[in-house]
């Protein structure tokens, strides 16, 4: 038998054994689930491992009869390394455990009131509905899991919420790539498909361009004599390929006298940054005319705060989940080192999909291990 069914067979838990041989849970936990030592004396606590099992009357586990140079090394993560974890939910144990009613982290938005805002989201979360209500150009980029569809969805239901005469098009991207042997990629044509859609359902497309293109215009002109606005809003922007974003130009240019009739709203991941770069000259007519508005992470003390308010629409007071020590550890692992021409270059992944996975994952060991709240230990072990 191995630790793990071991202990099971003993009823003690990783807590007891860390108790008795000197070393915090989580490193019982790293060996027994992993197979990963710390760089630390290994051999003493490989002896001091097998003593305890010998004085228990089991005899030494499978796992424990390699010497701790044959089995891996706990070390830095690498440079490479993103260090991100699965989708992770919380256990009815752990809920329990921490007195949390429903899972914070899964599922967590169903109103306006769960989004979380900061300075930077409020500044986002209002470019994009000024965009939508009075027109503009905008991209909005972020890393995944940086909360970019959770903000396309408060921008649907804010206009919903307050009553707004503003129409919402999405051309559908469910298959978007940018070149036809990925996926297929998404042409001006198609764009101009969805915008009569959502602004003439019914209407049957011309089938020459020039007249397809000619019958979008006056479709947003007759809507906007009803008094409405519109809003292209295309998610996964950075598949879109170069040709279809330089058409953007155009549509941004159709007007009603000096009114524009539509705004657009380009959400995707960084690649999308570097093909509106400045120094990219095939789209220089829409970098011109597009603000490219970045999420950033959750430094500078938005980590604490999220994490607040997070437990806080639980009933629940964040420092009773998670230590001071804690939060600073998951700062510390959610960084991204790369080597670069310029050397390492350390990049923050410190976003709310990538926090919830790590928290929930450590929330759920803390459960298992018996600890009351999740410490620096724990994150490092997870």
């Amino acid at each position: 038998m191995n630790i793990k069914t071991t202990l099971k067979q003993l009823g003690k838990s990783y807590a007891v054994v860390a108790g008795a041989v000197g070393v915090s849970p989580a490193v019982i936990s790293q060996i027994a689930n992993h197979g990963i030592w710390p760089k630390r004396r290994p051999d003493a606590l490989h002896e001091a491992l097998k003593q305890f099992f010998v004085d228990s009357g089991t005899g030494i586990p499978s796992d424990l009869s390699q010497t701790p140079e044959a089995v891996p090394a706990l070390t830095q993560e690498s440079e490479d390394d993103t260090m991100l974890l699965r989708k992770t939910a919380l256990t009815q144990a752990t809920k329990m455990a921490f007195g949390l009613p429903r899972d914070p982290f899964s599922e967590e938005i169903s109103s306006a009131e769960d989004v979380f805002t900061s300075p930077d989201i409020k500044y986002v979360r209002e470019a994009m509905f000024q965009t939508a209500a009075h027109g503009g150009f905008i991209a909005v980029v972020g890393e995944s899991g940086a909360g970019k569809s959770t903000l396309r969805e408060d921008l649907q239901d804010r206009i919903a919420r307050e009553g707004r005469q503003i129409i919402m098009i999405e051309p559908y991207v469910l298959a978007m790539e940018e070149n036809d042997i990925k996926g297929k990629t998404m042409k001006s044509v198609h764009i101009a498909e969805a915008i009569l859609d959502a602004v003439a359902p019914g209407t049957n497309p011309k089938r020459s361009p020039e007249a397809r293109f000619r019958q979008v215009h006056k479709a947003l002109q007759e809507s906007a004599k009803a008094g409405n606005k519109h809003v292209l809003v295309i998610e996964e922007a950075h598949g879109m390929p170069l040709p279809t974003l330089k058409h953007l130009k155009r549509f941004f240019e159709l007007k009603q006298g000096f009114e524009r009739l539509l705004g657009i709203i380009l959400i995707g991941q960084t690649e999308l940054a570097n093909k509106l770069s400045e120094s990219n000259p095939n789209v220089r007519e829409v970098v011109q005319r597009c603000e490219v508005v970045t999420l950033q992470p959750l430094t500078d003390g938005k980590l604490e705060q999220y994490l607040k308010f997070k437990f806080e629409r639980m009933g629940k007071k964040h420092t009773e989940v998670i230590t001071d020590d804690g939060m600073l550890a998951i700062a510390e692992r959610l960084q991204h080192r790369a080597r670069t021409q310029r050397g390492t270059e350390t990049t923050s992944l410190l976003y709310p999909l990538a926090v919830n996975n790590l928290v929930s994952a450590a929330m759920n060991q803390a459960a298992e291990l018996g600890f009351e709240v999740v410490d620096a230990d724990v994150i490092k072990g997870v």
